[in-house]
């Protein structure tokens, strides 16, 4: 993977260095003639070769485990098909370990061994193919902005545009990010407050947070009051 990437940022940055120079050709080199300044035109080249490359190369990233295991379990035997849920992905862990040369916890058969080596040329090839589809994309990308690089072309326009639209991504990413986390505090505390009283938790002397998994287990009430936290807070503090 770090090859493509770095193909990629060579790309990038080769887009850079041509749509500038392509802007200042166009001139013969007159900067003051350009409606934006040299840099916006390289920029543009440089987003339209690694933008498009870089969503293929993060799309195909993550989906790309999700499609290796399931091919790899449609090519296993039918008894092994057949396992349990829970079985079945310590089958394809089983799998990997082999395929990236680790031990296992049991003997690998040869059904593991033959899996392990379909997932290892399963995963060249998808490499290989990402290679390709990515570089394809970022040399047409290139190619498409440094065509349409001109004097009269508003590129700072373009790019400024292109940075916004980031920004409102990554700003609107924050603000669901946070949302989740506040929605997933109040689930939790409602869940908690439904076992535990609120006035057992706010009032009680006796924190012991420890609840058993089994009956026969020490601690399977649990006390939850937190004054004593309360308490060490402010004596910290």
């Amino acid at each position: 993977m770090s090859y493509v990437v770095t193909a990629l940022l060579v790309l990038t940055a080769l887009s850079y260095w041509g749509g500038r120079r392509r802007a200042l050709k166009s001139v013969e080199g007159r900067a003051r003639d350009l409606h934006s300044l040299p840099g916006y035109y390289g920029f543009y080249v440089a987003l339209w070769c690694g933008i498009p490359a870089a969503l293929l190369f993060a799309l195909w990233t993550a989906l790309e485990p999700v499609v290796l295991e399931n091919i790899v379990i449609w090519s296993l035997p039918q008894h092994l098909k057949d396992l349990p849920p829970a079985r079945l992905d310590l089958l394809i862990a089983d799998v990997k370990n082999i395929a990236g040369g680790l031990f296992t916890n049991r003997a690998a058969d040869s059904a593991l061994q033959s899996a392990a080596e379909h997932y290892n040329n399963l995963r060249a090839t998808s490499f290989a193919g990402l290679a390709v589809a990515a570089l394809s994309l970022a040399v047409i990308g290139m190619g498409r902005g440094w065509w349409k690089v001109s004097a009269a072309m508003r590129a700072r326009h373009s790019v400024e545009r292109v940075v916004q639209v980031c920004l409102i991504i990554c700003s609107t990413i924050a603000i669901f990010t946070t949302i989740g986390i506040v929605l997933s505090l109040c689930f939790e505390a409602f869940r908690f407050f439904q076992a535990v009283p609120v006035t057992e938790f706010l009032f009680g002397l006796d924190w012991s947070p420890q609840t058993a998994i089994r009956e026969d287990q020490v601690g399977s009430s649990g006390s939850f009051g937190a004054v004593p936290l309360f308490a060490g807070t402010g004596l910290i503090s």
